[in-house]
């Protein structure tokens, strides 16, 4: 189960319709409605300023909320969307969907490395470089990872660690259809360049020259 799911704060609506709506927003508020999970609907508002943030800070629809609303019993749920304004770009109106627990989702799971102090690739020198922190998984409401672990301590540099590589939760998998790359041992910038540096030399470059060496030694001769 994930340790922290954010509190989402709204408001129950006393009004509906497009009047209330509208004096919800000129309040500083921002008009909404939570459904499913077998129950009647409800009109909320949340503040637009705390809706503007969470925004900002993006995945707001692939991330779980704990709704508090006064009165009700506390309920997860998730952003089904949002509405904006066409002139403006700001929210006028969210859906929130309630979830049960075997409901099934699409979230995003943050990653943990372990085990660079025994990766062979670190000790020479490699840097291990993240192209994933983060992997969406389709997961169940009710049994959400913390956390997904990468264990990089047999890495060597030039070593890939991908999805396939990592023990995910039961009941859970990836989104993306394919063997995708989570993170890298790269060689030192140093190494790298010298690396480069041969492999744009020509072999046969070198053998002209040698050839040339040779045969200065045996003019002086």
């Amino acid at each position: 189960m994930a340790g922290e799911i954010p509190d989402l704060i709204a408001q129950e609506r006393t009004g509906t319709g497009k009047g209330a709506a509208r004096q919800a927003r000129r309040d500083g508020m921002v008009p909404g409605v939570v459904y499913g999970g077998e129950k009647d609907p409800l009109p909320i508002s949340v503040n637009f300023n705390t809706l503007l943030k969470r925004l900002k800070d993006g995945r707001f629809k692939s991330t779980l909320f704990n709704l508090k609303v006064e009165g009700h019993e506390d309920v997860r749920v998730i952003c089904r969307d949002v509405q904006r304004d066409v002139v403006k770009d700001l929210p006028v109106h969210l859906d929130l969907m309630r979830l049960r627990r075997f409901t099934k989702i699409n979230l995003f799971i943050p990653v943990e490395f372990v085990g660079e102090d025994n990766c062979p690739g670190i000790r020479k020198g490699g840097v291990l470089t993240v192209v994933r922190p983060e992997v969406e998984l389709m997961v169940t409401a009710g049994d959400i990872p913390e956390k997904i672990v990468v264990d990089v301590s047999g890495m060597n540099i030039g070593d890939t660690a991908t999805i396939s590589m990592v023990d995910l939760p039961e009941g859970s998998k990836p989104t993306i259809d394919r063997d995708f790359v989570i993170a890298n041992i790269q060689a030192p910038s140093g190494l790298a360049s010298q690396e480069d540096e041969d492999e744009e030399k020509d072999p046969e470059d070198v053998e002209v020259i040698e050839s040339n060496v040779e045969r200065g030694e045996e003019e002086e001769e």
